[in-house]
């Protein structure tokens, strides 16, 4: 169970976005010492991550210091992987000290019962080529590749070339198709209480006619929105440099449930 309360942020790619952007998310972070209980990274922290044997991606440092201060302090921090930071490992693991999870993560956001998981993918009919790609970027052959054949160099600067999409990216469909597939999800398991997507850069918060609860964080890349959860409530906010935030839209659990809890 990850503790109240839970923060959770997504897509900043990182790399891919101002100074500014990361001044914004490492104030943010700051501002997490103390008054988290639990955080949760939601996929493409970065614009672009691998591990080397001894090599990792010089702009990523500030963040994963800051990352690895929180869990020093014994905050829970879990990060499951995107598309853009699916290839992370022992440096996130052991020297950040994040859970790191590639794949949906079932679990407890500050008592509710949830699924988080980063969203690529998930469309049936518009992401079948995407699914295609992923499993050869994801197979151990190309990692294994990746990693022995090109200097870090050159294959950063590949991957950044490839990505350069991201710089602009909302889902064209405005969040519609993963929307559906939240409401799909949550209506097939009605004693999931929250479903958390990312990837589609659509803020998002709302109670599926079942009872449970679609959340999406947005794209701090776009503007600095993020979800608070504890046991009684789920807000989206939006960083707004001091105190706790702006408060966008928020679901309160309903009474039986709050109840049950106490």
């Amino acid at each position: 169970m990850l503790p109240s309360p839970c923060y959770v942020f997504s897509d900043t790619h990182l790399g891919a976005t101002s100074k500014e952007t990361e001044r914004n998310l490492l104030g943010f972070l700051k501002h997490l010492n103390g008054t988290a209980g639990s955080l949760v990274i939601n996929g493409d922290l970065f614009e672009f991550w691998f591990e080397w044997r001894s090599v990792v991606p010089r702009g990523s440092f500030r963040v994963l210091a800051a990352l690895a201060d929180l869990s020093e302090r014994g905050m829970p921090v879990l990060w499951v992987a995107g598309n853009h930071d699916c290839w992370g490992g022992d440096v996130l693991r052991r020297d950040v000290g994040v859970t790191y999870h590639v794949g949906p993560w079932h679990g407890q956001l500050a008592g509710w019962k949830s699924l988080v998981e980063h969203g690529d993918g998930l469309r049936e009919v518009e992401d079948r080529k995407y699914r295609r790609l992923r499993a050869v970027l994801r197979h151990p052959a190309s990692i294994w590749a990746f990693r022995h054949l090109l200097h870090p160099d050159f294959g950063s600067r590949l991957a950044a070339g490839s990505s350069h999409a991201s710089r602009t990216y909302q889902a064209r469909d405005g969040g519609r198709g993963l929307r559906g597939v939240a409401l799909s999800a949550l209506a097939a398991d009605p004693a999931l209480d929250l479903l958390i997507y990312g990837h589609s850069h659509v803020a998002a918060l709302e109670r599926a006619p079942g009872g449970g609860v679609y959340a999406n964080a947005g794209s701090w890349m776009t503007r600095p929105t993020y979800l608070r959860i504890d046991q009684t409530r789920i807000a989206l906010m939006e960083w707004s440099g001091s105190a706790e935030g702006e408060c966008l839209d928020a679901v309160d659990r309903r009474t039986e449930e709050a109840l049950a809890e106490s």
